[in-house]
């Protein structure tokens, strides 16, 4: 039964969602971007995994998105991409970050708590990339719910991107 309020509508299964286009590319093969490939699929995203490193694909069959790729520039970044690199130690992480900024992401994001050093910043210093693009990545990132499992972390972070895409704050503040 069709209501006036689509929001209700959706719920219920009686309209499709309409929440347009939209990617997530994961960087990095992780337990984390197999979570967050996973449920991005299920909330309607087009789902890519960033992985310069082919050998950390080999082995038992992972979620690995709709598309896999070597760089950030191969993974197909528009407006409507949201970037989240889900491994800060990596010693690719300043070039794969450098080439996200130089894209047209809407959103780029590393996984970090903030009690540690934030080595993405040095990294793109060294690449020569200035103060107000590395200011564009967000860490930490997601919602703060007190994420401990690779899913949990995933879920925190689709949700803080979900509220971002909204203008929401996130949390339980309407």
């Amino acid at each position: 039964m069709t209501t006036s309020d689509p929001a209700c509508d959706t719920a219920h299964g009686d309209l499709p969602p309409d929440h347009g286009p939209r990617t997530l590319v994961a960087v990095f093969e992780s337990p984390v971007a197999e979570h967050l490939i996973r449920f991005a699929a299920d909330l309607g995203y087009r789902t890519v995994l960033v992985e310069p490193q082919p050998r950390l694909l080999a082995g038992t069959p992972k979620p690995h998105g709709d598309q896999t790729v070597a760089s950030v520039t191969a993974a197909g970044v528009d407006e409507h991409s949201d970037v989240v690199v889900t491994d800060h130690d990596r010693p690719e992480l300043g070039a794969l970050l450098r080439d996200a900024l130089d894209s047209k992401a809407r959103w780029i994001g590393v996984m970090g708590a903030k009690r540690h050093s934030a080595p993405h910043i040095e990294a793109l210093k060294q690449l020569g990339v200035d103060e107000a693009e590395i200011a564009r990545v967000h860490r930490p990132i997601g919602l703060n719910i007190g994420s401990r499992t690779p899913a949990e972390i995933a879920i925190a972070t689709l949700a803080g991107l979900i509220a971002d895409r909204n203008g929401r704050p996130g949390g339980f503040a309407f």
